[in-house]
């Protein structure tokens, strides 16, 4: 049988908050006060400490914290052929505030004619690691997900079938790319399954000349597509938010209305799970995940500092048991720290609290890994 490495029994999402010392950095790279080599000396420097850090916390899973990006879904994005950097009129609208208003535009036919740039970031990690190196990338749905629509040249797809096999293969190619470098262990962050569990994202997709009931079928087999031609000892997790910037939060709604798209139709070994607050819904769903998969339960925030008791996540871990097995589940933060530059609203030293005290549990739990 194939081993597979991870999910582990303490994971975490990815992003982690950015040291001032990048923020400097990028600072002075805008203003033309650094090169982009000057820059990148940081971002080695600053990952190598991260690095020791996750390490010292106990984790199995090792990622960069995604310090080489703005966003947690732009910087792939703009590495696909076909894609540029877009400046919308807003920034798109989420429970306390707007975001920046960097976006996306498909001006040509989409592709990956070489090894997607990020592959290079998968190398140094894995190259200041001995434990298991994980890259994280946006699923495919980012590209068209927010509720601001994409512009995409009609030229290059008169027609939107065109565009999706496109995006379909052009993902299967950065898949590989990675798989090719090393990589054993690959996230895709899907924030718009999840958002289609909330009545009014559904709204304004329909608003927009979008059918929501065809979406999430759509996005599933896009994600099938992205991971048709990896290795046998690859995992592919994907990890589900309800939005994450400065803390705040884009939707709400269990999982229910998705089930069947998740659970059934997308090929995934695992699930990383937002589950910090009521708004994702209750766990009945889980009992739906097929037996040979993992979930990944996110019961501890990124949005806040506040350290949660270890018996409360012991217990909301019982309460999910109701609907699937132990053996099934394991224990992350419900998504990054950082899903952007601007990083969350909490100290570093919190956030290390919160992955020291998962770990922590993942072994009183499970034992140790």
């Amino acid at each position: 049988m194939t081993t597979r490495k991870g999910p582990f029994r303490a994971d975490h999402v990815g992003s982690l908050l950015r040291p001032q010392a990048i923020h400097d950095a990028r600072a002075k790279k805008a203003k033309g006060e650094i090169t982009a080599e000057q820059l990148k000396e940081v971002e080695d420097r600053e990952i190598e400490r991260l690095i020791k850090k996750q390490e010292e916390v106990g984790l199995q899973s090792i990622t960069d914290g995604e310090f080489r990006r703005s966003w947690w879904h732009l910087d792939f994005l703009w590495g696909l052929d076909g894609a540029e950097k877009h400046v919308m009129e807003s920034g798109i609208k989420f429970a306390a505030v707007n975001t920046r208003n960097d976006g996306v535009a498909v001006t040509g036919k989409l592709g990956m004619a070489g090894p997607h740039p990020m592959v290079e970031h998968f190398k140094f990690l894995a190259a200041h690691t001995t434990r298991t190196p994980k890259i994280t990338i946006p699923a495919p749905s980012a590209i068209y997900g927010r509720p601001i629509p994409t512009p995409i040249d009609k030229n290059a797809y008169p027609a939107m079938e065109a565009f999706w096999d496109d995006l379909g293969n052009a993902y299967k190619k950065a898949v590989r790319s990675f798989a090719d470098a090393g990589c054993r262990y690959l996230q895709l962050d899907e924030v718009f399954i999840a958002m289609l569990c909330d009545p009014k994202y559904r709204d304004q997709m329909v608003k927009r000349g979008d059918d929501p009931e065809k979406l999430g079928p759509l996005y599933g087999d896009l994600i099938n597509a992205a991971m048709s031609d990896i290795p046998s000892d690859m995992t592919i997790t994907m990890h589900l938010c309800r939005g994450n910037y400065k803390s705040t939060f884009m939707g709400a709604g269990g999982y229910d209305a998705e089930a069947e798209v998740l659970f059934d139709r997308i090929k995934v070994h695992g699930y990383f799970m937002e589950y910090d607050t009521e708004r994702a819904g209750g766990f009945e769903p889980l009992r739906l995940v097929p037996k040979d998969r993992k979930v990944v339960l996110g019961l501890v925030t990124t949005k806040t500092g506040e350290l949660e008791s270890k018996d409360l996540i012991k217990r909301r871990i019982d309460e999910a048991t109701k609907y699937i097995d132990l053996d099934q589940l394991c224990l992350s933060p419900q998504c990054g720290f950082a899903s952007t530059e601007e990083g969350n609203a909490l100290t570093e030293e919190q956030q290390w609290a919160k992955l020291r005290m998962i770990v922590e549990v993942a072994d009183e739990v499970w034992g140790k890994n």
